[in-house]
């Protein structure tokens, strides 16, 4: 899977390159950012598999929370909505709250991607109780029939213990630490070594 977060700075890609990428991607294309009506507009454009839709507004240094699926219940439902009509699959960026994943349903969103800073933090402190939030809604999803992905600070240190813990997994999406292994490991090497936690 390629993940692309065209931000309206364009620090992390141009948007220029977005369809360069979706006609030079042989694996799944995601494209993640806030849904505002140029980011939208460009998601349909070049058709990704997958879109993820973050919360955080066009001015936020980075994704560190989720969509408060009850408040913007209505609206992502329409968003979610357009999306399907052109055939593109939908993630909604949330929190392991329950009853915001019971209102993400509502939405119509095919799947879910929880961020874990909040694991990865306390993982060193006490691994078991920083993945339970996640386990426990894990187990919400899977009733739901909602897919479950995950990014953000995942890394090789905590990888494999969230994965086993985290029932229905379906996709990860990590960029930083990734790259920040490959510096000192190499890219092939590296790749290899995320794929294996997670076998």
């Amino acid at each position: 899977m390629s993940l692309v977060h065209p931000r309206p700075d364009e620090r992390h890609v141009k948007f220029a390159d977005i369809p360069l990428l979706k006609a030079a991607v042989t694996t799944e294309f995601n494209i993640e950012g806030y849904p505002s009506d140029d980011f939208i507009d460009m998601v349909i454009k070049n058709k990704p598999h997958q879109c993820t839709l973050l919360p955080d507004l066009p001015g936020a240094l980075t994704s560190d929370t989720g969509w408060d699926t009850i408040t913007h219940r209505q609206s992502l439902k329409n968003i979610v909505a357009r999306l399907h009509d052109h055939g593109i699959r939908v993630s909604l960026f949330i929190d392991p709250i329950a009853d915001r994943l019971y209102a993400a349903k509502e939405t119509g969103t095919d799947r879910i991607e929880f961020s874990p800073p909040p694991y990865a933090h306390d993982f060193q402190k006490d691994k078991a109780h920083a993945v339970e939030p996640f386990a426990i809604a894990a187990k919400i999803c899977n009733d739901l029939n909602l897919g479950i992905n995950a990014g953000h600070d995942l890394n090789l240190d905590n990888l494999k213990y969230f994965a086993a813990h985290v029932p229905g997994l379906m996709e990860v999406s990590i960029g930083h630490a990734i790259v920040c292994d490959a510096l000192y490991l190499g890219l092939k090497n590296t790749i290899q070594l995320y794929l294996r936690e997670l076998a």
